[in-house]
């Protein structure tokens, strides 16, 4: 047998993870169809999840596997689905996939991220207009070329929900290019610095893949963010603004969830 006919007998026995799944019980999330919404809450910390369930109503966990904790309820008479990612980008494009495959359509990440520029503080929100795509995973899916962008709907309703919550407050809302990076402890005081003079708001750990993921598979996705801390000034997660932090987190999640409503996610 020549290598290229074994090639092509491999080929044709090969599993297709593009078609693998579709109306099943999905093997990471443990989520199966009529179970979600058509959209879905990311936040990456499986404990958050039970922080959006306080705002809904008639709440039940639907799966928890592996770090996929999914919940879901009703705001305001829409069903939410809330499913937490994990940490990086290689389980929310997990997530994502595998939501897709049960029917959620649209997805808006909430979570935490640090502030880049200067005047960005803990507990700001941080809505991200595109994402620089320093991780692996969105290699596998597409040319270094292709940009990771949201949904232009999502993401204007997004800004304009977080500034009227946080009008009043002590609270900012920030708009701009956000990055992806892999790697959390190798983010080294140069590469911080020239983030920082290419203009990018805030680093954080998911949404590159959230965003290639859900255009390549034709559904919509957006970020708002709670910052956690401010990299570039030295304001540290460790440094006592938990509470700001938290502050951010309620108010990110409650923008979500009233963009959800307002555009009949």
């Amino acid at each position: 047998m020549t290598t290229t006919t074994s090639a092509t007998t491999a080929a044709a026995t090969a599993v297709d993870k593009a078609s693998a799944g579709i109306g099943e019980r999905q093997y990471h999330i443990g989520v199966a169809p009529g179970e979600v919404s058509t959209v879905a809450l990311l936040p990456g910390d499986p404990f958050r999840v039970p922080m959006i369930a306080e705002f809904l109503t008639d709440v039940r966990t639907v799966a928890h596997q592996r770090e996929h904790l999914t919940m879901t309820g009703d705001y305001k008479g829409r069903r939410i689905t809330a499913t937490s990612t994990g940490m990086g980008c290689p389980s929310a494009a997990i997530a994502v996939e595998e939501l897709v495959r049960v029917g959620v359509t649209s997805f808006i990440r909430v979570g935490s991220s640090a502030g880049l520029q200067a005047g960005i503080a803990p507990g700001d929100l941080l809505v991200s207009e595109g994402s620089l795509r320093n991780d692996g995973t969105t290699a596998a899916y597409a040319m270094t070329g292709y940009p990771a962008v949201p949904d232009l709907a999502i993401t204007a309703e997004l800004a304009r929900t977080a500034r009227e919550l946080t009008e009043g407050t002590r609270a900012k809302v920030h708009t701009g290019i956000s990055v992806s990076d892999d790697a959390f402890y190798a983010e080294t005081p140069e590469w911080i610095s020239t983030l920082h003079e290419l203009g990018v708001t805030n680093v954080e750990m998911e949404a590159s893949a959230i965003f290639v993921v859900a255009r390549l598979r034709g559904v919509r996705a957006g970020m708002i963010c709670s910052t956690s801390s401010n990299l570039y000034d030295g304001t540290s997660l460790y440094s006592g603004v938990k509470e700001a932090l938290k502050e951010g987190w309620m108010r990110s999640i409650e923008a979500a969830l009233e963009t959800a409503v307002r555009l009949e996610l």
